[in-house]
């Protein structure tokens, strides 16, 4: 199987509502995904070329201390650059050379900004003779503002990196083909794509283990110089809904065949995730059943404090068709779902997973709004009185004092929510806001009691 076929088919088109407004997209720039890669790709330095309004965003949203010593940096433009009075080439040699003799890095990514973009800074072509030069290897990933969502920072990062050509050559196909050893099945080399703190890449990893199916890598993998071979024929899964990018890199130029799944978020997403894969290797799943089953055992607390609850979707960072998926099935009720950008056939997995949710619960399929303008959505929020509303961080302070329960979305973001034990991290999430209210509802009542 190459990929789900596109969402556009007449039995979704008949039971899924989508809809496109045109408001502005309130999020993050995309350039704020250096404050997770830095950290995932350990032998890394990532330098942001741009200007001291990107360098003050930085230093806020990732708030680390210079005494740190983080792996990434600023290469502030000045009115020099701007006016191509400077060589950009003896700027840049200048300090990645820097770089290297500081921190020894096995790889230096350029994060393109909004200014090198109107500026027609030629960054791809600089690159290559640089990379020559210093003997270091150096990808350019364009992670502007200019995209939809700042989680589509990472795709365009794993998208460069998945046009690197590999380091070495296996001397035939053989040697990549995972044999049945182990308890390991014969297929194809599989590589899953996403950046995902370790222990869930471990856990993922063993969970497919178990159905006898092995992991050939990561991308990104823990080190730049780990990085899986990717040969045409290869099998590729997403983990994350924002990565299509990626996805069509792979597909296009690597010439892999994509596993188009549901996400690994919540119990169901992930069972329907690792059963997907299994089908494509011709492998029965087995056990997953009862797997789920104990994790809604756990979950039956979280579960019945949201159980029947209304919940509204703003949209910020493309994962909310598998929150709200997720959610449908924990038992809330779903008025609506905003989202900055929608790839209908690399989500199409999700959206009919959804779909099936809302049948088996027997409700109706919620509005999905692509590009929602945020005045309109404060007015079916007015209107409709949700119990929750999962937003941006710009809308969460006055939606509350309103109030009206918030969460914000980049919390989920940065929170381990793959797999099936980080299910619960998603509904502690969740209802946080709920249980807060409760607490200060009680200890108001017994103020009130005490006083009488």
């Amino acid at each position: 199987m190459t990929l789900t076929k596109p969402v556009e088919n007449e039995e979704l088109k008949e039971k899924i509502n989508f809809e496109c407004e045109t408001g502005n997209y309130h999020t993050f720039c995309p350039i704020s995904c250096v404050a997770w890669l830095y950290q995932k790709i350990e032998d890394s330095f990532f330098l942001v070329i741009g200007t001291k309004t990107c360098g003050y965003f930085l230093q806020n949203a990732l708030g680390v201390m210079i005494f740190a010593e983080p792996r990434y940096a600023m290469a502030e433009l000045e009115e020099g650059d701007i006016s191509a009075q400077l060589s950009d080439y003896e700027e840049l040699k200048r300090l990645c050379l820097q770089v290297k003799r500081d921190r020894n890095p096995s790889v230096i990514f350029w994060i393109g900004t909004c200014t090198t973009e109107i500026i027609k800074m030629d960054l791809e072509g600089i690159a290559p003779k640089l990379e020559a030069e210093i003997s270091l290897p150096i990808v350019v990933a364009r992670a502007n503002g200019l995209d939809y969502a700042f989680t589509q920072g990472e795709d365009t990062v794993l998208a460069a990196l998945a046009q690197r050509p590999n380091p070495k050559q296996p001397e035939n196909l053989s040697e990549v083909i995972n044999k049945p050893e182990d308890g390991y099945v014969e297929h194809l080399p599989l590589i899953l794509f996403g950046s995902i703190p370790d222990p869930v890449v471990n856990q993922l990893t063993l969970e497919l283990k178990k159905q006898g199916i092995r992991v050939s890598g990561w991308l990104p993998s823990k080190r730049y110089t780990e990085l899986p071979l990717i040969n045409k024929g290869d099998y590729v899964c997403g983990v994350n809904p924002y990565l299509s990018r990626t996805a069509t890199t792979l597909m296009r130029r690597r010439k892999c065949k994509l596993i188009g799944a549901p996400f690994p978020i919540g119990p169901d997403g992930t069972r329907a995730w690792i059963e997907k894969i299994c089908t494509v290797f011709g492998i029965q799943p087995n056990g997953l059943e009862k797997r789920e089953e104990d994790i809604w055992e756990k979950l039956k607390y979280y579960v019945s404090l949201i159980d029947g609850k209304s919940v509204f979707f703003m949209g910020d960072n493309l994962l909310e068709i598998s929150l709200a998926r997720f959610l449908i099935r924990s038992g809330m009720i779903v008025f609506e779902i905003g989202i900055p950008y929608m790839d209908k056939r690399y989500q199409g997995a999700e959206l009919q997973l959804l779909q099936k949710t809302c049948k088996e619960k027997n409700i109706p399929i919620p509005i999905i709004i692509e590009k929602p303008d945020n005045y309109n959505q404060v007015d079916r929020i007015r209107d409709m009185k949700p119990d929750l509303v999962i937003t941006g961080m710009a809308h969460a302070n006055p939606l509350e004092a309103r109030g009206i329960n918030t969460k914000w979305s980049v919390e989920f973001t940065f929170a381990q929510i793959h797999g099936f034990t980080n299910a619960i991290e998603v509904l502690e999430l969740v209802t946080r806001p709920l249980r807060r209210n409760q607490k200060l509802e009680k200890i108001g009542s017994q103020l009130y009691t005490d006083r009488r």
